[in-house]
């Protein structure tokens, strides 16, 4: 029944939606948590070019993000992000891209969460003399981080399933297998439920998981 997966590496495309989705959570991780901080911050400029990042990229879509990485930064500006190969160069463009549109979405659900925490707190650390990066790291982020587990669940499970833009740029991740078995085998209905059951695996272990983790965390008012 299950023939037509002969000669086709699965397992091998699966795990490099896997490196995507590690690589791209990880930065955006990071990118949406600078941005959050940009937004509650209380140099003006900051502010506004987190606000103008964030309104922008979330209202483009990802093929057009993915497809500039390829054409306008390799292409154009010949830029490879250290790679000396095709696939390694589409690769690591595909990340970038990834963490640019998805850090907008991390650094919403960061700020959701700094908005939860009380104001007085905030104003008592400053009041002992803390500065904003200090009030920010040691008193506002780690409870902010506690309430919004669930929303980055979501981030990330949003995120695993965005890689597939990535075959848009020939990385070979579970998309583009997907589309060489439907152009090579006549088993439309069966090669679709596989890759359904596939993303199913990663994505459902990671909604459960990330949100019995949030319900332990949550900051208790």
């Amino acid at each position: 029944m299950f023939d037509f997966l002969e000669g086709y590496d699965l397992l091998g495309a699966f795990w490099v939606t896997v490196q995507l989705t590690l690589l791209s959570a990880a930065g955006s991780l990071v990118w949406g948590t600078l941005l959050a901080a940009m937004r509650v911050g209380p140099v003006p400029l900051m502010r506004g070019f987190g606000t103008a990042y964030v309104n922008v990229v979330r209202n483009i879509p990802l093929t057009v993000i993915i497809l500039f990485t390829s054409l306008g930064l390799n292409q154009t500006l010949s830029i490879t992000l250290g790679a000396d190969n095709f696939e390694t160069i589409n690769f690591r463009l595909a990340v970038l891209g990834l963490i640019a549109y998805t850090s907008a979405f991390v650094c919403e659900a960061i700020r959701s969460g700094i908005n939860t925490v009380p104001v007085g707190q905030a104003e008592a650390a400053r009041a002992i003399g803390l500065s904003f990066s200090q009030v920010l790291t040691l008193i506002v982020l780690p409870q902010a981080f506690r309430s919004v587990v669930g929303p980055l669940a979501n981030v990330l499970i949003a995120l695993t399933k965005n890689t597939t833009v990535a075959a848009a740029i020939g990385v070979a991740e579970a998309a583009l297998l997907m589309k060489k078995m439907i152009e090579n085998e006549a088993q439309l209905l069966l090669i679709s439920a596989v890759f359904a059951f596939g993303f199913l695996c990663l994505t459902l272990p990671t909604g459960l998981i990330l949100g019995w983790v949030g319900k332990k965390v949550a900051v208790k008012r």
